[in-house]
């Protein structure tokens, strides 16, 4: 029973905002197109021929700019409700002074469920604008190790960042995003 996370709106758990998950969301995105397009052009520019796709460097740029463009509303929704389940489920999670510690089990969870939703997207957008599923599945896959560790990464770094978190014992004035007010 010393495992089991406190309940949400606890004297002993935050209350997490939606904004926090929104600029999560936002951040990880930034850097996971950046990582989609280099891969993917690199991909369709030297494996697509060996597989029969056959593009030149302005093709495969604007091939990788599709598939990274289209996946920035793709993966933010997927993030979203990725991090909202996480931030409903508070296992691994233990407060801090006013951080939340995540644990290393709970972070490294987090971040295969989230890759393994997030490359099938890959791949599924990857095969939608390259029509060849070899090259796409080639983008997923390679997409799986260099994105496991920048994910990683990235939650490492936002456990460290306070924005969007509401510290279980803040004054009655302020607002809970469902309209409520928090009681003192």
């Amino acid at each position: 029973m010393g495992n089991t996370p406190p309940p949400r709106g606890s004297a002993a758990h935050p209350t997490i905002q939606r904004s926090r998950s929104i600029a999560k969301a936002v951040s990880w995105r930034i850097v996971g197109s950046v990582d989609t397009w280099i891969l993917s052009f690199v991909l369709i520019t030297y494996l697509g021929p060996s597989v029969g796709l056959d593009k030149s460097n302005s093709e495969a740029a604007s091939t990788a700019s599709w598939i990274a463009l289209t996946e920035v509303i793709t993966k933010i929704v997927l993030f979203y409700l990725h991090e909202r389940f996480w931030e409903w489920n508070r296992w691994g999670t233990t407060m801090s002074g006013l951080r939340i510690r995540e644990s290393w089990s709970r972070t490294t969870i987090k971040t295969a469920t989230w890759r393994v939703a997030a490359s099938l997207d890959t791949v599924l957008l990857a095969w939608l604008f390259t029509g060849n599923l070899k090259t796409a599945i080639s983008i997923g896959g390679l997409e799986v190790m260099t994105k496991l560790l920048l994910y990683f990464l990235h939650e490492r770094a936002w456990a460290r960042v306070r924005y969007g978190i509401v510290p279980p014992n803040q004054s009655a004035a302020i607002k809970c995003e469902t309209g409520a007010r928090v009681a003192s």
